[in-house]
């Protein structure tokens, strides 16, 4: 991705379009590691740090019996993740501005939960 500078550094601009940010929805199928809150929240701080991101907070909450639910408040917006390990599932949003690169969090989603099984949807949101 080629960022344009004469911009303001909080857009995103790329192949002549501007617009607020990426979001990506982010779909993890036979996923392991979805019950254990500590893995969740490095798999956030890991994904953050691939993209260039700046990590502000981090929250989670672990259910009971199963499942979390994690937010990564970042600079540029956010990463959040919900948990259904009974049927290895998890939803990530990762939605971000300015200079970063959502799509660098996949590979690391993708190890961190042990599987290939990702689906992606991009969109751009706020275009002008």
């Amino acid at each position: 991705m080629t960022i344009d500078r004469t911009i303001p550094d909080h857009l995103t601009h790329h192949d002549g379009t501007t617009y607020a940010g990426t979001h990506l929805i982010i779909d993890v199928h036979n996923a392991k590691n979805l019950n254990d809150r500590p893995h969740i929240e490095q798999a956030l701080r890991d994904a953050t740090q691939a993209t260039g991101a700046t990590l502000l907070s981090l929250h989670s909450h672990h259910f009971s019996p199963q499942g979390v639910t994690a937010m990564a408040i970042l600079a540029e917006s956010h990463i959040s993740c919900h948990t259904w390990p009974e049927i290895g599932f998890a939803a990530f949003d990762i939605f971000m501005c300015g200079a970063t690169d959502p799509h660098a969090a996949i590979p690391i989603l993708q190890a961190a939960f042990e599987t290939p099984d990702i689906r992606v949807t991009e969109l751009h949101r706020g275009a002008t």
